[in-house]
């Protein structure tokens, strides 16, 4: 994994580690103000500093981008003396050739310019470059594998999304030519206008359902053609009272969410006695949307067991609302209730 670290942060982490420098040198080793900012003047700490910085930068894209980055750990541990003498050559050039040919002042006497002693003295000097840079390039390949599992973790929910919602539209398809064969048996002379409708049913099926979201007017008019159908099927023994209050027209939602809850309304309600009425309320208010399902189960029917079920719904509500949307079922006494609450999008 090649670092993409902005080169601008390595000149912002120079004058911070200057800043760091100068306190330090005036608080911990109890040096006058005046000898540490001539110091500074003559261009010692600063040469000093440019010799961490370019030790600094080349261990980051050379020795840490060849080796660290292959996590081949002991190659990298054999270049740390390579590194170390790197700086010290570098910070001899800086001091003494080019500062003394500006000033004519060397920062070692005469003595300590010996190469053994120079070597010897300055060696241990550049490690805080090679541990910077290496801490530096570890944490940035830290945070860009982070980005780059929090974007696979994306594809992947995207991906279960797309999966979950295969699974719901065929299962409704199945149910609805189940139902209207049944129908077609009883009642040929009928056939015409039902087939338009299912023919619009269908319709909707293929061309919508594979997108992430739905307009809520063809929402709810494929609700209505599935209930249309319903009534077919349960000729005058179908106790349901069905409701719409709210203007709609091109709000978006989550494709299929709707379908999901009337469906099952159907596959497990009991919904032949008119005694135990069947309920469906959709509300459109204030940029939300709210159904309301109740029904008295058949008997014998689980329904936290069987069907799609709210697991799969839940995961696609979380992926498109997050934390903006209420999903609540209730199921006691042989009836059972829903609630779902989302925002509308223009």
């Amino acid at each position: 994994m090649k670092s993409k670290i902005p080169f601008y942060y390595h000149i912002v982490l120079f004058f911070l580690l200057l800043l760091t420098y100068i306190f330090w040198d005036i608080g911990l080793n109890n040096r006058e103000v005046k000898f540490v900012l001539q110091s500074i003047y003559l261009g010692i700490t600063p040469a000093y500093l440019l010799a961490v910085f370019i030790i600094y930068i080349l261990n980051f894209y050379l020795f840490c981008n060849w080796f660290l980055n292959k996590k081949k750990l002991l190659f990298y541990i054999l270049t740390i003396p390579v590194s170390l003498l790197l700086f010290t050559a570098v910070r001899y050039f800086l001091e003494e050739v080019v500062l003394y040919s500006i000033t004519g002042m060397h920062n070692y006497y005469e003595e300590a310019r010996e190469i053994t002693y120079y070597i010897k003295d300055n060696f241990f000097f550049g490690l805080p470059a090679v541990i910077l840079s290496a801490l530096t390039f570890l944490f940035w390949q830290f945070q860009t594998a982070q980005h780059q599992n929090q974007e696979l973790l994306l594809e992947n929910k995207k991906a279960e999304f797309q999966m979950l919602k295969a699974q719901v539209s065929p299962h409704f398809l199945f149910n609805t030519l189940n139902s209207f064969y049944s129908q077609l048996v009883l009642k040929e002379d009928e056939m015409a206008d039902d087939i338009l409708v299912l023919s619009d049913l269908l319709r909707y099926v293929i061309t919508e359902t594979d997108k992430d979201e739905a307009i809520l007017s063809k929402e709810i008019q494929f609700i209505q053609n599935y209930i249309h159908l319903q009534k077919k099927r349960f000729e005058d023994q179908l106790f349901l009272d069905f409701t719409i209050e709210g203007n709609y027209s091109n709000e978006k939602l989550i494709s299929s969410a709707l379908v999901h809850f009337v469906e099952n309304v159907f596959k497990h309600g009991k919904l032949n006695d008119e005694k135990e009425k069947a309920l469906i309320s959709i509300k459109i208010t204030n940029g939300f949307l709210e159904i309301l399902t109740f029904n008295y189960n058949v008997s014998g029917e689980n329904y936290s067991s069987t069907g799609i079920g709210f697991e799969n719904l839940t995961k696609r509500l979380e992926y498109m609302y997050k934390d903006q949307f209420i999903l609540e079922k209730t199921e006691e006494n042989n009836t059972f209730k829903t609630y779902l609450k989302i925002p509308l999008k223009k």
